[in-house]
Order: C-alpha cells, then sequence, then structure tokens
C-alpha cells in the first residue's frame, strides 16, 4: 500500500489535503487523533505520564485529563519532550503494525489503495519517515498562514505564540521529499495533489470534495 506522509505548520493546509486526499480513495490517520487512543486508563503510556506530570492529570476514572496535562505538557519546550519520549515511542510502535501489520497478526489492514498520515510534529517525528513512500510539505509564507488562521477565528496571539515554536518553513521542507506551496485557493492545492496521485497511478473516480 501506498503511504504518504503529510507536514505541515499551522494553517498550512496540512489538514485540507489530508481530507481531500481522503475524499480521493485514501485511508486517513490523523496522529493527533491517534495520540488520544492510545491514553488507556490503566496502560504503561497512562501510568507513565501521571508519574512524569502528576497523578492529578488523571480524573477518578484514570482517564487522562486533557486540558490539565496540556496545561504541564506545553508549558515550555523542554516539558514538550518530555511528553513527547513517553509518547513517540507507543505511537511509532502502533502506527507500524497499521502500515506494516504482520501476516500472523490480527492487525487491521485498511481496505485502500493508498494511506495519507498527517503528522503534526514532524521534527519530533522523523524516525517513522521509514514508512512513507512520500513525504509532502504543504507550505505558505507566515503571513498567509496568520491570515488564514486569523479569518477562521483564531487570535492574532494564539496563532503567534504556536506558531514562534514551530519549525521555520525552510526547516520543514528540508524533512520532504516533495514540496507543494499553498499561497492560493484550494483548487491550486486540489490540483497539485491529483498531479502527485496521477504520478503514483492513485487517482480515484470519486470526486474531490470542497473543503475550508
Amino acid at each position: 500500500m501506498f503511504t504518504i506522509f503529510l507536514i505541515g505548520n499551522i494553517a498550512s493546509g496540512k489538514s485540507t489535503a489530508a481530507r481531500y486526499l481522503e475524499s480521493r480513495g485514501a485511508y486517513r490517520i490523523d496522529l493527533d487523533a491517534m495520540v488520544k487512543d492510545l491514553y488507556i486508563p490503566g496502560s504503561d503510556l497512562v501510568a507513565s505520564i501521571a508519574d512524569e506530570f502528576g497523578w492529578d492529570v488523571l480524573d477518578e476514572s484514570g482517564s487522562v485529563r486533557f486540558p490539565v496535562l496540556a496545561k504541564r505538557a506545553f508549558a515550555c519546550s523542554e516539558q514538550t519532550k518530555r511528553l513527547n519520549v513517553l509518547v513517540y515511542p507507543v505511537l511509532l510502535e502502533h502506527l507500524t503494525r497499521i502500515l506494516s501489520p504482520s501476516p500472523c497478526c490480527g492487525a487491521f489492514v485498511p481496505s485502500h489503495e493508498f494511506t495519507v498520515v498527517e503528522v503534526s510534529v514532524a521534527a519530533q517525528f522523523t524516525e517513522a519517515f521509514g514508512l512513507a513512500d512520500e513525504v509532502i510539505a504543504i507550505t505558505a509564507s507566515l503571513d498567509v498562514r496568520r491570515k488564514r488562521a486569523i479569518s477562521r477565528g483564531m487570535s492574532p496571539e494564539d496563532f503567534d505564540a504556536r506558531a514562534s515554536v514551530q519549525p521555520s518553513e525552510e526547516e520543514l521542507c528540508a524533512l520532504a521529499s516533495r514540496v507543494i506551496p499553498n499561497e492560493g485557493d484550494n483548487d491550486a492545492l486540489f490540483g497539485a495533489l491529483d498531479n502527485l496521485l496521477a504520478e503514483h497511478g492513485l487517482i480515484q473516480s470519486t470526486s474531490g470534495g470542497e473543503y475550508e
């Protein structure tokens, strides 16, 4: 199965690209959503997180209180790294089982021609890039991304804070096997994605939807 990893900074259009590829026949994996599914009460991962960040990050049932964890884990880059050290090995193992299932195990094998994986923190997850046939960077200038984010309801201060801890566009592009600029409208982005699919013989008959 052909696998595409999508990387991109905030408001680059990465999620829009992922949803479009899903409409063209891809099995879509959102790593942010997958991580939350790994936070199983009573699991070794959840216990490790509680040991690291305090047992009060869990509620009475043993489930992670995400607002509390986020406040502590994203207070600074060092705290974020501490969380990533715990989570990413488990995430990588889970993702590997999906993308490269062993014939002897009961892993779920998607019945799709190709898979798209939406990677939110690319620089910290490069160990997984060997699972991808293509690593695509969706890029746009800081000004364009800032205007998009604000138009969608994000405050300028929130955008600036999030963008400040992300890699530069140049650093992001250096991680990719291919770069798709996304400075314009969705039609241009979708056309570039269709060209990519056609190049690999993956164009589906389903017409793409429109996304914001």
